[in-house]
């Protein structure tokens, strides 16, 4: 009885890091953004599609830098304002411009570009500090 006691326990230990690195990885911080928008030579080629997509998740995952991401497509554009002549959106959340200087090293990132750089005929970056509340 001691016995499972014990290793439930710790299984409620592990289970609660687990959900604290989850929760970390999901929320979105405030200090640091890094938009970048491509435009891809050939956005109706599903195959360069997939390979996008892949490589990009890939190094998102494998990030030990990037805090959050988002990864979109354009919808239709309703209104003058909104430009939706852009193949995908990436916003990266970071803790630090630190953290995002030492991301623009890192070898999954520099992997990434280089998987994918022939596929694109336009990179656009924003980079941005949070505003203190």
């Amino acid at each position: 009885m001691k016995t499972k006691v014990m290793i439930a326990f710790f299984l409620g230990i592990a289970s609660f890091g687990l959900a604290q690195d989850q929760l970390n990885k999901t929320a979105f911080d405030h200090t640091f953004t890094h938009t970048v928008y491509f435009w891809l030579k050939n956005p109706d080629s599903q195959s360069d599609r997939n390979l996008f997509e892949r490589s990009l998740k890939s190094f998102l995952d494998k990030s030990k830098y990037a805090k959050t991401n988002f990864v979109g497509t354009p919808p239709s554009a309703t209104r003058d304002v909104v430009d939706d002549s852009f193949t995908y959106a990436l916003i990266v959340t970071f803790e630090s411009a630190e953290a995002q200087e030492a991301y623009q090293n890192e070898e999954v990132h520099l992997t990434f570009i280089e998987e994918c750089k022939d596929l694109w005929e336009k990179v656009v970056v924003y980079d941005a500090l949070g505003v203190d509340k």
